[in-house]
């Protein structure tokens, strides 16, 4: 796979131990034959609102195609338990779940089928490779050594600096646009006596949305994939990957984050925020759901991007979708339904009743994200979590440990970067 290294399945065992309108006429790969049925591990569970969206599409696709989906609703676990059977043929026909999840046990590991026939099946209307943007289509994650899609995104989600337009109007009227307009706003609340971000510490990925994000704006989107690829960690010491540390730190020596941050337990820190004991809120596009039900009474979500550093106009997205292992033996059918869900009813459901981004162009989402999807249409280019890195086990043992101890301010931006540096020759000594 493009820009992914393979790794063993004993590396990959060891990293999950720590942490889908039409009817289609796809053909399967050699090893598939379009039968009467096929399995699907779903990563919902029942009575989330996503899955209610696809129960709604499997009875649709069932009554349609006369095709049985014999679905179990795991939840997340999903993604752990197919691991044990990639050798076997019990592996499930389909599965879903994030790219961060799916690529490392299957697009790394060289598991993964080939979804061809999945983008050229109809989704109702038109080919799903013209229902979905062609920015989406251009993530070069998503692709296998020979150019053929491993996954089928049916939604994604994107991340933001959230606010409360109805406390900061002039927020909603004159985002800050650059770094140093950033930092300017942060000053202003501070001048004001408000306090300028809300942080839960305690989460490792959050916190690493700080570091990832800069580097990217700085050094371009896959700079920090390519710099984790480096076997002998020398790419951590171009000035790139420190200035984007010192951006980290400047938050931190800044006062800019909330007191207590540092020694939060989840959602400790959001909460603040919801109840206006902060302005801002760096995080994904599921806060607005995530926080509803104990934000202040009048409450109104908002957000901007996550300011420029060097002019770039770049945007988070992160996929969920479907993925074939590459024993399975309903390949055809479960590639059949995959672009079924791409269908223009369902995606608007899942953008309406779940309040998630769509993957699928043209369809409405919920005014809580219009500023995040207008970012995303409008960026130049995308990039996914942690900038698509999907080693193995790279970010639970290494980048996250390390940009913990950098955003609570345990370490500097050059410890940070030489932290890096030697962990990841440690880690490609134990994974190459």
């Amino acid at each position: 796979m493009a820009n992914i290294r393979r790794l063993t399945a004993v590396a990959l065992i060891s990293v999950l131990a720590l942490s889908a309108t039409g009817c289609a006429t796809a053909a399967g790969d050699d090893k598939a034959s379009a039968g009467d049925s096929f399995t699907y591990w779903s990563m919902w569970k029942e009575g989330e609102a996503q899955q209610k969206v696809l129960a709604e599409a499997i009875a649709d696709f069932e009554k349609e195609t006369g095709i049985e989906v014999d679905v179990e609703w795991m939840g997340r676990d999903n993604v752990k338990k197919v691991v044990a059977t990639l050798n076997s043929r019990k592996v499930p026909d389909l599965i879903d779940g994030s790219y961060a999840n799916l690529a490392p046990i299957l697009a790394e590991a060289g598991q993964a089928a080939p979804l061809t026939d999945a983008f050229k099946a109809d989704a109702g209307d038109a080919a799903v490779n013209d229902v979905i943007p062609s920015q989406y289509l251009g993530v070069k994650g998503l692709y296998l050594d020979d150019g053929e899609p491993w996954m089928l995104p049916y939604s994604l989600s994107s991340d933001a600096i959230w606010f409360n337009a109805a406390a900061h109007p002039e927020l909603a009227e004159t985002p800050p646009a650059t770094w140093d307009d950033f930092i300017a706003t942060l000053e202003q609340f501070k001048a004001e006596g408000v306090t300028p971000i809300a942080a839960d510490g305690d989460i490792p990925g959050y916190n690493a949305y700080w570091y990832s994000s800069a580097i990217v704006r700085i050094a371009g989107v896959g700079a920090m994939r390519d710099m984790a690829a480096d076997e002998t960690g020398e790419a951590w010491e171009s000035p790139e990957a420190l200035e984007a540390a010192k951006t980290v730190a400047q938050l931190v020596d800044g006062g800019y984050l909330a007191p207590g941050y540092d020694a939060s337990k989840w959602p400790a820190q959001q909460q603040l925020w919801a109840d206006n004991g902060a302005a801002l809120l760096f995080n994904g596009s599921w806060i607005p759901t995530e926080t509803a039900t104990y934000a202040a009474d009048g409450f109104e979500y908002a957000s901007f991007p996550y300011p420029s550093l060097t002019g770039e106009n770049y945007a988070r997205s992160d996929f969920v979708g479907f993925a074939v292992p590459k024993k399975a033996d309903g390949s055809a059918a479960a590639q059949q339904f995959a672009a079924h869900l791409l269908g223009a009813d369902y995606q608007q459901a899942l953008a309406t009743d779940a309040k998630v981004l769509p993957i699928r162009d043209g369809i409405d989402v919920s005014p809580e994200l219009a500023t995040v999807q207008k970012a995303l249409a409008e960026a130049d280019e995308l990039y996914q979590q942690n900038d698509g890195i999907a080693f193995s086990g790279y970010n639970e043992k290494l980048f996250w440990p390390a940009s913990d101890r950098l955003f609570l301010g345990k370490t500097t931006p050059e410890q940070f970067v030489q932290e890096m540096k030697t962990g990841q020759i440690e880690y490609w000594e134990n994974n190459s």
